[in-house]
């Protein structure tokens, strides 16, 4: 058996995993929306996690979790759109999506779940956000006309069903019954949403540094080896293996559905297994951002899809015609470097369903003004951004200048690299590292 584990000050891997899970409630405080009544909201831009999903990998030689992936009414979590969702999806057959897209199911639909599927809690969590976000900004904020087009929304998702369905329940809390005629989703082939910018040679080189760096602090964490080693003889595999396997993956599937961990007749993956591994996972956190390893790696990886919003937000706030709501349906690898690239340290790991939102205001006093907000997961986080952090100190507008944004992608992303490159593709392609 693994002796007791060993927590750092301050951290509770029970408390985080179920924050992680991110249960639906109906009590969820949000700030998104608020401002000034001075101040006109022009465009918001929505970065998501895909919610709660089957785990991606299998403990050897263990039965994996009965999760029914079907969408009905008497199972809990449950969203008061849930039938009115899969009764709209089943009619989007003919809608406009970019290959290889449409040949993804819209909705979860085995009984069985299938590796990486969307469950019900997924569907849910998004349904919710969605609904949360009409409230603020179509009922409160007006910001899409009732007669929408196509070229208002941008929407884009990478090609796993769990991220386009995750984008779809999102959709239709946000915008109930919508015309499948006036939807597009886009496909993007890269987690990072990095377009055709995806070469990057020096951020694949502090990758390699920043998994090092991984490893190197798995190997020094002896609890850890002999966790693996007692869930190896548990399920009678070399740890190798066991390790390859990512229990981590299943056992939060386990925990977050209230399913028993798996037994076999050398013994029970129990409780004692998961804290210290999750106890792991939160050192590991702790020492990443100290490292600043993956910063260098989040300020390129984040780059692209950055330096596309505020492009869109320039367009927006210079009253050219285009998109006033863009929703990126993604991973945690996608949010988490643009969160770090932030330099939102406090972030936590983006859990399922997690929400990252640009917002973009207009000073009625002074049109020509424009200001931006950004909130994670309801949360107003704006001065808590490296390009932000000390704004309000000399201003009293609750909001950050919108050029703050654009300097600092433009800009100081690359200063904070390092070595001299003053563009994406010098940075990208600097020698001597």
């Amino acid at each position: 058996m693994p002796e007791p584990v060993t927590e750092p000050p301050g951290a509770d891997p029970v408390y985080e995993a179920l924050l992680y899970c991110n249960i639906p409630s109906v009590a969820e405080r949000s700030m998104e929306g608020h401002a000034p009544h001075h101040f006109k909201l022009v465009s918001v831009h929505v970065f998501i996690r895909h919610g709660d999903r089957y785990p991606l990998y299998v403990i050897p030689k263990t039965k994996r979790p009965e999760i029914d992936c079907t969408l009905v009414a008497n199972r809990k979590p449950y969203h008061p759109k849930l039938e009115a969702f899969v009764s709209h999806m089943s009619k989007g057959s003919g809608a406009s999506f970019e290959s290889p897209l449409h040949s993804l199911p819209l909705y979860p639909s085995h009984q069985l779940c299938e590796m990486g599927e969307l469950t019900q809690t997924g569907v849910v969590q998004h349904l919710q956000n969605g609904q949360l976000l009409r409230d603020i900004y179509l009922k409160k904020h007006k910001l899409l006309p009732s007669d929408w087009s196509t070229g208002q929304l941008y929407l884009e998702t990478t090609g796993k069903s769990r991220t386009l369905q995750s984008g779809l329940a999102l959709l239709y809390g946000f915008l109930p019954d919508f015309d499948w005629k006036k939807i597009y989703f886009r496909h993007q082939p890269s987690a990072l949403f990095c377009s055709g910018n995806c070469y990057c040679p020096v951020r694949n080189h502090y990758l390699e540094k920043e998994q090092r760096r991984q490893y190197l602090l798995r190997l020094k964490n002896n609890q850890l080896e002999r966790t693996y080693g007692d869930m190896a003889r548990i399920v009678d595999v070399p740890t190798k293996q066991l390790r390859a396997a990512n229990p981590i993956d299943s056992m939060l599937c386990h925990f977050c559905h209230n399913v028993s961990f798996p037994c076999t007749r050398n013994g029970c993956i129990g409780m004692e297994h998961f804290k210290v591994i999750k106890m792991h996972q939160i050192e590991d956190e702790r020492e990443r951002q100290e490292k600043k390893l993956y910063l260098g790696y989040a300020l390129l990886g984040a780059h692209p899809i950055l330096n596309q919003t505020i492009g869109r937000m320039q367009r927006a706030a210079e009253g050219r015609r285009g998109e006033l709501f863009a929703l990126y349906s993604a991973h945690d690898v996608t949010l988490s470097p643009v969160l770090s690239a932030l330099g939102l340290k406090e972030a936590r790991f983006p859990r399922f369903a997690a929400r990252l939102i640009f917002e973009l205001w207009q000073d009625r006093e002074k049109p020509s003004e424009h200001s931006v907000r950004i909130l994670y997961n309801g949360v107003d986080v704006t001065f808590h951004t490296s390009f932000c952090r000390d704004h309000h100190k000399r201003s009293l507008k609750p909001m950050c200048p919108l050029e703050n944004l654009v300097r600092f992608v433009k800009k100081d992303m690359f200063v904070a690299l390092g070595g001299g490159g003053t563009n994406y593709h010098d940075a990208c392609h600097r020698e001597g590292l």
